[in-house]
């Protein structure tokens, strides 16, 4: 491509060159990034290294930056329901989710109703009450208050 901007870069401790702009999935291409490994920008300072994401989406090099892969762990997040904390893997949680986490094993009864709020969220609203077909997006410490009541 005419006028094609290269950086150097280094992935796995391997120097490369990618064009700039390029693209997550040419990013772990580049790198040869086995099935299962996750690529990561690293950074300076006491901070986490940024996963890459194997997509089309794209991302902006800097001349001489390092990645790094490594085996791929399932993320957790805690979250508070009701007082007590419970660890779910995904970040983004259903309104039945949070149901059956708050009373496991309900009966399917047309007469309970519950409610569900929330408070420190990661999507917004970061707080307020989820919807019966809602989902919230959650991080770290969300705190969830869920309530159940009979239909009179």
């Amino acid at each position: 491509m005419a006028g094609e901007h290269k950086v150097r870069l280094h992935i796995d401790e391997r120097e490369c060159h990618s064009p700039n702009p390029t693209t997550g999935a040419a990013l772990y291409e580049l790198g040869g990034v086995r099935a299962g490994y996750e690529l990561y920008r690293e950074v300076s300072g006491d901070r986490e290294d940024v996963p890459v994401a194997n997509d089309a989406a794209p991302v902006h090099l800097k001349e001489d930056e390092h990645f790094h892969s490594s085996e791929r762990r399932p993320k957790e997040y805690r979250i508070i329901v009701n007082g007590t904390e419970h660890t779910v893997t995904n970040d983004v949680v259903t309104f039945d989710q949070l149901t059956e986490i708050a009373f496991p094993g309900h009966p399917n009864n047309p007469d309970i109703v519950f409610s569900v709020t929330f408070d420190r969220a990661a999507s917004k609203p970061h707080h307020g009450t989820l919807a019966k077909d809602g989902t919230v997006t959650v991080k770290n410490g969300t705190i969830f208050d869920v309530t159940q009541t009979n239909r009179s």
